[in-house]
């Protein structure tokens, strides 16, 4: 059964402006600055960043990476000079550092290990003389486990359920500690679903703030293809995205099967090559290594057709897919697989079970063809990140 997201209501700002300027400690979760620079900030926890260092709001600001292995730190000046950070009286860049490269497992260690990253910040934090800092942290463990006395409150920010990551099974009983934690100290959450807000269950206050999108990116007109892109003949269904285990490849594959006429285009890191190889031999299936943002955007402003092609797994059901935001910027009707974070979205959205029921709705969404540039504006200003990032800023504060 193919079924339309609803538009969804996004709440307007909340008064910024009448808030004085206060301080701000961010923290990333296991990225540094360095290598959100060099994929062009456009990940969650990249534009939240962007969007304090230079929001009124912020009198000043500590940026805090993760810990680190103490000979990459040494080498940073060398290693990080393509992504230096703009250091100034306002802002300042922490880079603790630690002799083992990972975190432990176990709770009791963590415990002490962040208790050592809190007093870390603590010592930074008085260097650039921040008074009474509001802390907002993309790592679940900094926010579970990090005592943070210091600060005038503490806020986490959830881009996914890190205790149903495969890639990070190991830490799951340290996630959910630190989750009962999070929920126990009553610290404010802010969360890309709704279903990670009831994995937390905090105590404090919460708000679901999905991702979005940045309208420079996306306005005005439209961009030559890129040449490879130019050659696939149309229509082209696109995905972006790691191509991982999220990915339906049995699904793929039947798409391309039962639609010859149609070009699914992936494009993406690969970092399995052998999970697509069912797809390899469909001379219909295009699989392209990640762009950069200017020529990803060219790919989807001029694409046909979009896809959310994800298993139904924990970790999918309480994703909000950036990709979704992105392709509805594009202009481009979008088959999405039917799981709680994508409804309500836009009606542009065709929302199956499974991906074994796209190659169904594909004529019903090319039908669809590119938005006009009203609405397709009009989507982008609704779901900036500036207003989503006004409700972080303001939970944060409450």
């Amino acid at each position: 059964m193919i079924e339309r997201s609803k538009p969804l209501s996004v709440p307007g700002p909340t008064g910024a402006a009448s808030r004085p300027a206060a301080d701000f400690v961010f923290t990333f979760s296991y990225e540094t600055y360095a290598d959100a620079v060099r994929r062009g900030m456009m990940r969650p926890p990249d534009r939240i960043l962007a969007s304090l260092m230079r929001s009124p709001e912020v009198r000043r600001l500590l940026v805090a990476n993760p810990f680190r292995w103490a000979p990459r730190v040494a080498a940073s000046p060398l290693l990080d000079r393509d992504a230096r950070f703009p250091a100034s009286e306002r802002m300042s860049l922490h880079r603790p550092v630690r002799i083992r490269r990972d975190d432990p497992t176990d709770v009791a260690r963590l415990h002490a290990e962040y208790g050592i990253y809190d007093r870390s910040l603590l010592r930074a934090a008085r260097r650039l003389t921040l008074e009474r800092p509001f802390v907002l942290t993309t790592n679940p463990l900094v926010a579970g486990f990090a005592p943070f006395a210091w600060a005038s409150g503490v806020t986490f920010f959830a881009r996914d359920d890190w205790s149903s990551s495969p890639a990070r099974a190991a830490y799951w009983p340290a996630y959910l500690e630190a989750y009962r934690r999070i929920a126990r100290s009553g610290r404010a959450v802010a969360a890309v679903s709704a279903e990670i807000i009831e994995r937390i269950a905090p105590e404090g206050p919460a708000a679901v703030v999905p991702n979005g999108v940045e309208p420079t990116e996306w306005t005005g007109a439209r961009p030559t293809p890129p040449a490879w892109f130019a050659r696939i003949p149309g229509p082209r269904a696109v995905y972006v995205g790691t191509l991982d285990s999220r990915l339906d490849v049995p699904g793929i594959a039947d798409l391309a099967t039962r639609r010859p006429e149609l070009h699914v285009v992936l494009v993406g890191p690969l970092p399995h090559p052998g999970y697509v190889d069912a797809l390899r031999g469909l001379s219909n299936v295009h699989l392209h290594a990640s762009v950069a943002r200017a020529e990803l955007v060219a790919v989807l402003r001029n694409s046909e057709l979009c896809l959310l092609a994800h298993r139904r797994t924990r970790l999918t059901e309480a994703m909000s897919p950036l990709k979704i935001y992105e392709y509805l910027a594009a202009g481009v009707p979008v088959i999405s697989v039917d799981l709680p974070p994508v409804r309500g979205i836009d009606d542009r959205v065709l929302l199956v079970d499974s991906v074994a029921e796209f190659a169904d709705a594909v004529p019903a969404a090319l039908a669809m063809r590119p938005a006009s540039d009203e609405r397709r504006n009009a989507f982008i200003m609704a779901n900036s990140w500036a207003a989503r990032h006004e409700q972080v800023f303001a939970l944060a504060r409450s």
